[in-house]
């Protein structure tokens, strides 16, 4: 038997943190009962990039706030404003963060983010990986027991480091 379908709802603990659209945006999304899968689906966009959206994290194009819009039944002018304009990125949360599953993603560089940096130095030099040019998604595997394995892809355009 299938396990029923579960949505991503907005946490009240960061909602002051958020764009004032946000809880909007989440509010429909629950009453239509759209997973955001669903939605990216309708925007033509990634997952991450759809939830980004949501919590003010990445800026929306006027296509995506006309989809948004249609889909979820907020009036337009509810949201293009500040959708469109520009994103006040990294705020949503404390740092170090509180909340477990974000914690556990923060753990992982603390523990392996100079082992990521000397692999990568190795192989493309002195440079960073973009969060500018990136992308992103997730997925679900199970292992032979039938246990669920997270794959969290990341995808940077490397950019070295000019000498100057």
């Amino acid at each position: 038997m299938a396990e029923p379908q579960r949505l991503a709802s907005l946490d009240s603990s960061i909602v002051d943190r958020l764009p004032a659209y946000s809880k909007t945006l989440f509010e429909a999304k629950t009453e239509k009962g759209l997973t955001f899968e669903a939605i990216a689906q309708h925007l033509g966009r990634s997952e991450v990039a759809v939830a980004a959206l949501f919590y003010g994290q990445a800026q929306a194009s006027a296509e995506d706030v006309d989809k948004l819009s249609e889909l979820l039944a907020v009036p337009r002018p509810a949201i293009a404003a500040q959708m469109m304009g520009f994103p006040d990125r990294g705020r949503s949360g404390p740092m170090p963060p509180v909340e477990p599953l974000i914690y556990r993603l923060y753990e992982i560089v603390q523990n392996y983010g100079y082992s990521f940096k000397a692999v990568l130095n190795e192989k493309f030099g002195d440079g960073i990986m973009s969060a500018i040019c990136f992308d992103t998604k997730v997925d679900k595997e199970l292992d032979a027991a039938g246990n669920p394995w997270v794959v969290i892809t990341m995808r940077g355009k490397w950019l070295p480091f000019s000498r100057f």
